[in-house]
């Protein structure tokens, strides 16, 4: 790959900070404009932000990002919002397995850059759902793609809630093609199931992966409204779901449910493998896992 991909990295990288600003303003106002139901009392949440750093094997930089928490608050019991701009040599594991998936040149030249923002959040609220979201671009002196979705995960399933997910998702993208969101669906329910349990982690929601449809403009404006639809998607299910009362069942269920959440993330997520393998900060690469779970 001849051209000068500069620009376009710079471009990319530069919408996952400006996502992540948003989301976390948005998620801060959450906190703020809780008034009525549990917790209310309690002092609203903030983000801690923290910077991560990677250092290749000989000691030279190799990227980092920007870790930001919330523990304990009001309407979130921890939420991570973290975005990340890496690159470097592929090991012989990571090289593997990209070969394995398609790219080209990795025997011959295994220099890679990578850049996304990553989002979970578990909610203090059982009937509040928690959700994950991310969008990326990979790029090797080869090949480039996108990839991310969002996917929701209640422990007690409104199917209002549910139906308002995915609508936002259908929205958003629409406008780049009606085969999207049914194609996109389906990879997320084949993405998201736990083949262990027999069964989904969540309600799912839209995921894509090695999107290269080889017009990288078209690739990226569909992947910023990925990250566009997450807010009105996500946002009025917590606005109307924060006020209700819950018992020590809900909570119990919660706990569990988690547990899948746990299992599905150390077992399976691409991400959080191609992070440990590519010596990214652990505590920003386990970031997703919740703060409590429970295993019956």
């Amino acid at each position: 790959m001849s051209d000068d991909f500069t620009p376009r990295k710079d471009r990319a990288a530069s919408w996952f900070r400006t996502l992540r600003d948003q989301i976390v303003t948005a998620f801060e106002a959450l906190e703020d404009s809780h008034d009525t139901g549990p917790l209310v009392d309690a002092a609203p949440g903030r983000f801690e932000l923290s910077d991560t750093k990677r250092t290749a094997e000989d000691g030279s930089d190799a990227g980092g990002g920007l870790m930001s928490v919330m523990r304990d608050g009001r309407v979130f019991e921890k939420v991570g919002v973290n975005v990340s701009e890496v690159y470097g040599q592929l090991g012989p594991a990571a090289q593997k397995a990209m070969a394995a998936r398609g790219v080209p040149g990795m025997d011959d030249d295994p220099s890679f850059w990578a850049s996304g923002i990553s989002l979970v959040a578990h909610m203090q609220n059982p009937h509040c759902p928690a959700v994950h979201m991310n969008t990326r671009m990979f790029w090797t002196p080869h090949a480039w793609w996108f990839g991310g979705g969002s996917d929701l995960n209640p422990c007690i399933e409104y199917t209002d809630d549910t139906a308002h997910f995915h609508d936002q998702q259908r929205l958003h993208l629409d406008p780049h093609g009606a085969d999207h969101y049914p194609r996109l669906k389906a990879w997320a329910d084949e993405y998201f199931y736990i083949p262990h349990r027999q069964r989904a982690r969540g309600v799912g929601g839209i995921f894509m992966d090695d999107q290269n449809s080889g017009d990288w403009e078209a690739d990226f404006a569909l992947t910023q409204d990925i990250g566009r639809a997450f807010l009105p998607a996500f946002v009025p299910l917590i606005e109307a779901r924060r006020i209700q009362p819950w018992t020590v069942s809900d909570k119990d269920t919660q706990l569990i449910h988690r547990g899948l959440y746990a299992e599905y993330n150390l077992v399976y997520d691409r991400g959080t493998k191609f992070g440990l393998a590519s010596g990214h900060d652990p505590d920003a690469v386990l970031m997703s896992l919740p703060p409590m779970a429970k295993w019956i």
